[in-house]
């Protein structure tokens, strides 16, 4: 699962990137496009910090900074899909696979916090 993970998740930000490339560049898209690229590549990097998590605290803290980068990546594609007339079918593509990187990530920490208890 684990690894299954890494990989959507690094699919996820290759994917928003490619997106990105499909907008004119502009100090207006820039600013937009430029943000969902750090996030989005956020959820990756700080999923597989979490992997590498040295206590269960650490872990649910890496995972936190991952369900943050997920909604603000979300948040992008929204500003994006409201401002641009082009790729709204990619965009709301993204947005439902970072809806599920979020749903599966929540749940985890949940999980976790649980089990701490």
């Amino acid at each position: 699962m684990k690894q299954k993970l890494k990989n959507r998740t690094k699919k996820y930000a290759a994917d928003c990137w490619n997106l990105c490339t499909k907008f004119p560049v502009s100090r207006e898209y820039n600013a937009f496009c430029n943000q969902l690229i750090r996030c989005s590549s956020s959820v990756g990097a700080n999923y597989r910090a979490a992997c590498r998590a040295k206590s269960t605290a650490d872990f649910i803290n890496k995972l936190k900074i991952v369900e943050e980068e997920a909604d603000e990546s979300m948040y992008f594609l929204e500003l994006l899909l409201e401002v641009s007339d082009k790729e709204h079918s990619e965009m709301k593509r993204l947005h439902a696979e970072g809806n599920e990187l979020l749903s599966i990530i929540v749940a985890s920490i949940k999980t976790m916090r649980n089990r701490k208890s």
